[in-house]
C-alpha cells in the first residue's frame, strides 16, 4: 500500500494546485470535478509519449526478519524503468474474460507507430491504490526466447477437468504416453503443447507468449497470484503481513498450487495478480519475499497485452467498494511487498506503476489512466467503464519511440496466437478505427 498519509496530502496538494488549470485545458463545457478529480472527454485511445526516463529507485536488497534494506538502482532506457518485468492487477468488480501476451519475433520490422493527435497534457486527480481493511500485507519475470524449462508446472484443462502436472519436456522428441491410460497420454500431449509455445514467430510477427480464457479455463505461460500469504501457499508474518500466495479460483482467498482463475466475477475489493509461468529462483528475480511465491513478470521494451473485461456496477459503497481497476507494476513490488511497509518496496522510490482503466470513487463510470514514477502523469480525458458488454483493449509498450499505447479495440479483434507487425501498428494508429484519441507527454 502506498504510504496512505503520504499519498493522502501529496493528491490534496496536487489536486488544490492544478484544478483550476485542468479545467480551463478541457474543451469548452467539458471539464466535470467529481470525488477532487477532473475529468474531460470520453476517449478510445490514450497515448503517453516520452515514457522512458533517466533515473534512479531504491532496489530492495534485503527483507530477512522484516528489517528491509534497499540501495539506489540507476535506470535509463526508452521506457524506463517500466522496460523490464511487469505484473498485471486487477480488482473487482470485474470480469476477465481474455488475456494474451506477445513478444516480437526475431527480425522485428521497427514501425512507425507515432500517431497523429491534438495533444492534451492535463492530468488531475487524488490518486492511491487502498488495501482492503483488515489485510495486513505493499503493492522482474517473463523471458523472451526461453522455452518453459522441465520442472515447470502446467496447468490445463482436459475433458473439463482442471489438469496439472510437471514439464518433463525438453524441446527434444515428445515423450511416450504410458500406454495404460488416455488421459495420461492427453495430458502429455497437452505437455508437450504448453512447454513450447510460440517463443519467436520470426521477422515482421509477435507471437503469443501466455494466454487466459475464461470461458474454455485455460491458462498457458502465465500464473494467477494474490496477496494471501499463509493461506495454503506463501507466508504472514506480524511484521511483513502476507507475502503473495497462490490465488484460490474465485481470488478470495490463497491456494496451495496455481488455480486457473474461475470463469466469474472478481468480487467487490478483490484482487488478482497476473505473472508469468516462470517461478524465481537462485536470485534470478533479485530480492523476493522470504518464504513467499514469487514469479517473473512479462518482460521487454516492446511487449504487447491484449485483454477482454467488463467492469459491472456493482452499488455497493465503502473502502475499495465499486472501484474497479485494472493496472500495471514493476514486477519487483509484488514480489517484495505490495501492502505493507513502504521501505520493503520500490514503487515510493518511482520503479513504476501503469494505471489502465481505473474507477477512482464508488460506482462511477468513468475510467481513468495515470503513470506514477519519477515522471509521473496522466490524462484528464477518461475511458467510458464497461458496464453492460465487455471491451477489447490493447496495451503497447513501444520501446522504439518511448511511448505506451492504451487502445480499445473493435469487438471482432482476436487473440490470434501470431500478430503482424501492420496489426500492431493499427492498434497504435487505429484511422480505420475512427476513434477518438489523446496524446498526453510525460514531464510536460
Amino acid at each position: 500500500m502506498h504510504n496512505m498519509m503520504h499519498a493522502i496530502t501529496t493528491c490534496a496538494v496536487i489536486a488544490a494546485t492544478i484544478s483550476s488549470a485542468f479545467a480551463q485545458a478541457c474543451a469548452a463545457g467539458a471539464a466535470k470535478e467529481i470525488g477532487g478529480n477532473w475529468y474531460c472527454d470520453a476517449v478510445k485511445a490514450i497515448t503517453y509519449s516520452d515514457f522512458g526516463s533517466t533515473g534512479s529507485y531504491n532496489k530492495i536488497t534485503n527483507m530477512d526478519g522484516g528489517n528491509c534494506q534497499s540501495e539506489s538502482f540507476d535506470y535509463s532506457g526508452a521506457l524506463a524503468p517500466m522496460d523490464g518485468e511487469v505484473s498485471w492487477h486487477f480488482r473487482g468488480p470485474l470480469n476477465l474474460k481474455q488475456f494474451a501476451f506477445y513478444a516480437p519475433g526475431s527480425g522485428f520490422n521497427k514501425q512507425d507507430m507515432e500517431p497523429e493527435s491534438h495533444e492534451r497534457r492535463q492530468h488531475g486527480h487524488a490518486h492511491f491504490h487502498k488495501r482492503n481493511k483488515g489485510v495486513g500485507s505493499i503493492q522482474e519475470g517473463y523471458i523472451t526466447g526461453e522455452k518453459r524449462e522441465v520442472g515447470a508446472l502446467v496447468i490445463a484443462t482436459i475433458d473439463g477437468k482442471v489438469a496439472s502436472w510437471i514439464n518433463q519436456y525438453d524441446g527434444g522428441a515428445q515423450p511416450t504416453a504410458t500406454p495404460d491410460s488416455s488421459a495420461a497420454q492427453s495430458a502429455t500431449e497437452v505437455a508437450a503443447k504448453a512447454a513450447t509455445p510460440t517463443m519467436n514467430a520470426g521477422d515482421g510477427q509477435w507471437g503469443r507468449q501466455a494466454y487466459y480464457n475464461a470461458e474454455q479455463q485455460m491458462a498457458d505461460g502465465l500464473t494467477f497470484l494474490n496477496n494471501m500469504g499463509g493461506q495454503g501457499s506463501g507466508v504472514f508474518d506480524e511484521v511483513l503481513g502476507m507475502s503473495l500466495s497462490y490465488a484460490a479460483a474465485d481470488a478470495k482467498s490463497g491456494a496451495a498450487s496455481p488455480q486457473i482463475l474461475a470463469n466469474q466475477m472478481l468480487g467487490d475489493g478483490d484482487e488478482i495478480v497476473v505473472m508469468t509461468d516462470i517461478p524465481c529462483k537462485d536470485g534470478d528475480c533479485g530480492v523476493t519475499r522470504p518464504g513467499g511465491v514469487a514469479y517473473h513478470g512479462f518482460n521487454g521494451a516492446k511487449k504487447v497485452f491484449l485483454l477482454e473485461f467488463d467492469m459491472p456496477l456493482s452499488g455497493a459503497t465503502g473502502w475499495n467498494m465499486d472501484m474497479p481497476a485494472a493496472w500495471i507494476l514493476n514486477a519487483q513490488i509484488p514480489n517484495t511487498m505490495q501492502y505493507g511497509k513502504p521501505e520493503c518496496s520500490c514503487w515510493e522510490s518511482g520503479c513504476g506503476e501503469w494505471d489502465i482503466f481505473e474507477v477512482l470513487d464508488s460506482g462511477n463510470t468513468r475510467c481513468k489512466s495515470t503513470i506514477h514514477g519519477n515522471i509521473s502523469g496522466g490524462d484528464s480525458n477518461y475511458f467510458d467503464r464497461p458496464v453492460d458488454s465487455t471491451i477489447k483493449v490493447a496495451v503497447i509498450f513501444d520501446g522504439d519511440n518511448s511511448a505506451g499505447h492504451i487502445v480499445i479495440l473493435p469487438d471482432e479483434a482476436s487473440f490470434d496466437q501470431t500478430l503482424t507487425d501492420a496489426e500492431v501498428a493499427e492498434y497504435v494508429n487505429q484511422d480505420s478505427f475512427g476513434v477518438a484519441r489523446s496524446l498526453f507527454r510525460l514531464g510536460s
